[in-house]
């Protein structure tokens, strides 16, 4: 029996409680997978399963075996990882879970080039804004853009993600534009729900502070939780909303949102947000993750490419 074969099969099968659902997942017939499990049951001397017509369940020994099995797995994988991230030519399958916006603007774009660039990478790209939980998922690599969290995950920064304050002409032509943070409080302002108050906070550049020089209470009707949104409603003339350079460069270019209030730095948070890279913490980091970050890294900190 190959020992290492029967064991994958088994966890497949306890996790999709199906022979036949674990069977596509490592592409073998059913019939194999429950050959493998049979063979288990006869060198461990116990029944794995309880089998009925609504699926698979494990029984006692079932579930005492799996709990280690994981572990004997993990092992396996992780030394196959450190010993492969010693080829110099990378390899395997890459999965990858990024912000829907971000990754359509600034990752998929890039994609091709980093596939042609290294041939011997399969890459699976999850798109969503929610935050998966990277080891139970089995991901890679996270890209998350923001304040980090404390974690046990390790994280390596991509870019530095910049704000501005903006509107668009017509906002502009209507109510004027804002000399000083200040002004804000008689302006409406397109907000974030998410947010843990409502206000901004300015650092004045010229002067080199980082200590808070204004922070300013807002104003406004509408306050969305989607960057695409905020986007669509500063173009449509409903207010003065705080956006990421990477969402709107083509706009600024192109006239139609106007950066308000330029000497100053402008941050939601204390904390200065970042847009990140994020892995399961390893003794060796994989070359394929490696690859990426390094990919990435010098792609967004070209000059002038948030701007472009």
């Amino acid at each position: 029996m190959d020992y290492f074969s029967a064991i994958r099969a088994f966890l497949f099968a306890a996790e999709l409680g199906s022979f036949s659902k674990a069977a596509n997942r490592i592409d073998v017939k059913t019939s194999t997978v429950s050959r493998y499990v049979s063979e288990l049951e006869r060198d461990l001397g116990i029944a794995l399963f309880n089998r009925s017509t609504r699926g698979l369940v494990l029984t006692e020994g079932g579930r005492v075996f799996r709990e280690h099995a994981v572990v004997v797995i993990k092992t396996l994988d992780d030394a196959r990882e450190i010993t492969s991230s010693l080829n110099t030519s990378p390899r395997g399958l890459l999965r990858v879970t990024m912000p829907r916006s971000f990754g359509l603007r600034h990752v998929i774009r890039h994609l091709p080039e980093f596939m042609d660039r290294y041939p011997k990478i399969d890459v699976d790209a999850v798109m969503t804004d929610d935050t998966i939980n990277v080891i139970d998922s089995g991901i890679d690599l996270a890209i998350r853009i923001g304040v980090l969290p404390d974690s046990q995950l390790m994280a390596r920064q991509l870019a530095v993600q910049r704000r501005i304050v903006c509107a668009s002409p017509a906002y502009v032509a209507q109510n004027g534009t804002p000399a000083a943070p200040d002004d804000l409080a008689t302006h409406a302002a397109l907000r974030s729900p998410l947010a843990a108050d409502d206000r901004w906070l300015f650092f004045h550049r010229a002067r080199g502070a980082k200590a808070v020089e204004a922070a300013v209470q807002l104003h406004g009707r509408l306050r969305v939780d989607d960057v695409e949104a905020l986007i669509a409603l500063a173009l449509a003339g409903r207010g003065i909303a705080l956006l990421p350079t990477w969402a709107i460069g083509a706009a600024l270019r192109d006239g139609k949102l106007v950066h308000l209030l330029p000497e100053w730095d402008v941050q939601p948070t204390r904390a200065a947000p970042a847009i990140w890279a994020v892995y399961p913490r390893k003794k060796t980091v994989s070359s394929k993750v490696r690859t990426f970050i390094d990919f990435y890294t010098a792609v967004f900190n070209q000059k002038g490419y948030w701007e472009s």
